[in-house]
C-alpha cells in the first residue's frame, strides 16, 4: 500500500484527488493538508511514501524542497517552477536518491497529445499553439502549452516562416508569447476548462491536433499512474511523458 499526502487538499485539484484516491485499492489517503498545517510534521507523522502537491506556484518549490528534505516523494501538478528551482530539486533528488515527478498536466489525452505533436513537428515547417482555460487558471501561457513547444524545439528543424516579420512587430503585438519559437495564444474563458489546438502548417496543407479536458476528473488516472510510477524511480522526472 502507497501511503499518500495531497497537500492543497481544500483546492480545486485537491478536492477532486481526495474524492478520487478512495477508488485506488493500492493507494491510501492518510493526511489532507493546507496552507495552515505543518506539511513535514504531517509526513513524518503518516510515513508518508508521496505526496500530491496542488497548491500555488508561489508556494510549490518551498512545498517541494521540504517534501523531498523529508523523505517522501514529490508528484507535482503546480506550475511555476523554474527551470533553476527544478535543477535544485533534481539535485535534491539525486542527493537523497529519491524519485519526484514533476507535470505540467496529468491528462493521459493531454500527453499524447504532447508526443505525436513532437513526431509531427518533424514533417512540418510552422507550428502555433491554442490553449484554452477556464477564467480562474493562474498562469498564462499554460504549463502544459510551454512544455508542447518545449518538445517541439527539439525536434523542430526550422523557424515558422511568420518568424522574420514577427520580429518586425514591436513586443509580438497580436501574436501571443514565443516560447522555443513557437507562438502560443492564451484564451480564457468561462465555459471552458482546458483544451488545447497544435496547428501545424505546411505547404497546401494544415494539420491540427486537439485535446479537449471537460472537468478535473481527466486528470487523475494519470496523478495515480505517477504515485505509482515515482515509487520506483531514484531521480526527478519533468514531464508525465517521459513515463509513457
Amino acid at each position: 500500500m502507497i501511503k499518500v499526502i495531497i497537500n492543497g487538499a481544500n483546492g480545486r485539484m485537491g478536492s477532486a484527488t481526495v474524492a478520487a484516491i478512495a477508488h485506488e485499492k493500492d493507494l491510501q489517503l492518510v493526511a489532507s493538508v493546507g496552507r495552515n498545517d505543518d506539511l513535514v510534521s504531517a509526513i513524518k507523522k503518516h510515513n508518508a511514501d508521496v505526496v500530491i502537491d496542488w497548491t500555488l506556484p508561489a508556494s510549490v518549490f518551498n512545498n517541494a524542497q521540504k517534501i523531498i528534505d523529508a523523505g517522501a516523494r514529490p508528484v507535482i501538478g503546480t506550475t511555476g517552477l523554474s527551470p533553476e528551482q527544478i535543477k535544485i530539486l533534481s539535485q535534491q533528488c539525486e542527493t537523497k536518491k529519491i524519485g519526484g515527478i514533476i507535470a505540467p498536466n496529468f491528462s493521459i489525452g493531454a500527453i499524447l497529445m504532447m508526443k505525436y505533436a513532437q513526431d509531427a513537428a518533424k514533417y512540418f515547417p510552422d507550428v502555433e499553439i491554442i490553449e484554452y482555460h477556464h477564467p480562474k487558471k493562474c498562469d498564462a501561457p499554460s504549463g502544459t502549452a510551454k512544455k508542447t513547444a518545449e518538445l517541439i524545439a527539439q525536434v523542430k528543424k526550422e523557424k515558422n516562416t511568420s518568424a522574420e516579420t514577427d520580429a518586425q512587430l514591436k513586443n509580438n503585438v497580436a501574436r501571443g508569447e514565443n516560447c522555443h519559437d513557437v507562438p502560443i495564444h492564451s484564451v480564457r474563458l468561462m465555459g471552458v476548462f482546458a483544451n488545447q489546438e497544435v496547428i501545424f502548417g505546411g505547404d497546401g496543407e494544415t494539420f491540427t491536433i486537439q485535446h479537449h479536458a471537460t472537468n478535473r476528473n481527466a486528470m487523475m488516472p494519470g496523478v495515480f499512474l505517477c504515485c505509482r510510477k515515482v515509487m520506483s524511480l531514484n531521480h526527478l522526472v519533468c514531464g508525465m511523458e517521459k513515463l509513457i
